[in-house]
């Protein structure tokens, strides 16, 4: 059954490590897709060595500009990339809908390496005036970001989190090829 939206196109980020075919990404452009939203799933160059530069340039590449009737899901990492991607935006500018997964502004004790790329995270203040439906979810029990890093960043963004008890950091080896969470989140 199709559901109805007033989404034109959609957006699904992938983060550190990861792919387009990985984890949840491919089912939601699935249902994405089967609902009669364009979707897209930009690979970010070199996934295990994230350069801020290259995928700046990926995500303005792949998904420019939104409006009204974009949205974007982004996770770990990815969101993160995301939140920069919309604070250089050039006014003006807004976004149907924002899901963000597992994401964070700060440091991550678990994955030391990606210090130099999370650096001192995104100033977000505002952003959430530019965005219709903004959504902030993460497990109960993450291993790589601690619950308190998104729940930072919801409070940041003016939201409540959500949270999906035992996903882990919502993974394919957690078990998510699936998150119907993300899907609703999409859906009025």
């Amino acid at each position: 059954m199709k559901t109805e939206t007033t989404l034109s196109r959609a957006a699904i980020i992938h983060g550190y490590g990861a792919t387009p075919e990985d984890h949840w990404f491919g089912w939601l452009a699935e249902r994405l897709e089967a609902d009669g939203v364009p979707t897209v799933i930009p690979a970010l160059p070199d996934p295990d060595h994230p350069d801020p530069g290259r995928w700046a340039e990926a995500l303005r590449a792949g998904v420019g500009t939104p409006d009204e009737h974009s949205a974007i899901v982004a996770h770990s990492l990815g969101c993160l990339t995301v939140l920069r991607h919309l604070c250089a935006l050039p006014d003006p500018w807004r976004l149907g809908t924002l899901v963000l997964v597992s994401g964070f502004l700060d440091r991550l004790p678990a994955l030391p390496e990606l210090d130099a790329y999370i650096g001192d995270g995104c100033e977000v203040d505002g952003l959430a005036d530019r965005v219709g439906r903004l959504v902030v979810m993460r497990s109960d029990a993450d291993p790589l970001v601690p619950s308190g890093h998104t729940d930072r960043l919801a409070e940041r963004l003016g939201v409540p989190v959500t949270v999906v008890p035992g996903a882990g950091h919502f993974l394919a080896s957690d078990g998510f090829t699936t998150l119907p969470e993300a899907l609703e989140a999409l859906t009025p």
